[in-house]
């Protein structure tokens, strides 16, 4: 089942089960879905979005709202963080398992020995084959830097 369909049964069963937090946010991703492909038939891309472009845009989706709970947090808005944290739950639902700090690292070593790198020019190959293998898996804003330490040391 792509992620598009698991995202359109749990969107139906959030109607049948009346849980409006629930089908707010699943509604949010489908609306998120169907602009990339107005974007991508604009440009006159593919009109189905595939299953690593939903991937990118969860992760993004997650990204924004925890950016907004700290926000929140700091504003003193506490019942708006609580709002944003469950949207976080209900996205992270259709995200594959994070990796951990031990798996980032085998698969920065992985990768870096698979592209035969060896120096910081070769940080852009290492980081395409990355988003190829771990796309959803891992936050690649805090693996850039890693990269980059491994090919400059």
């Amino acid at each position: 089942m792509s992620m598009r369909e698991r995202i359109d049964t749990a969107l139906k069963q959030a109607m049948r089960d009346k849980d409006t937090a629930r089908l707010a946010t699943l509604r949010l991703i489908n609306a998120a879905i169907k602009d990339q492909e107005i974007a991508a038939r604009g440009k006159g891309g593919e009109v189905s979005v595939s299953d690593d472009d939903v991937l990118a845009i969860l992760g993004k989706m997650t990204k924004q709202r925890q950016e907004s709970v700290r926000a929140y947090e700091e504003g003193g808005r506490i019942d708006l963080a609580e709002r944003e944290r469950g949207e976080v739950v209900i996205i992270e639902e259709f995200l594959p398992r994070q990796l951990g700090d031990d798996e980032v690292e085998a698969a920065i070593d992985a990768a870096i020995a698979e592209t035969e790198a060896s120096s910081i020019r070769d940080m852009g190959t290492v980081m395409g084959a990355l988003k190829a293998r771990y796309t959803g898996q891992m936050d690649f804003g805090t693996v850039g830097p890693k990269v980059k330490d491994k090919l400059c040391s």
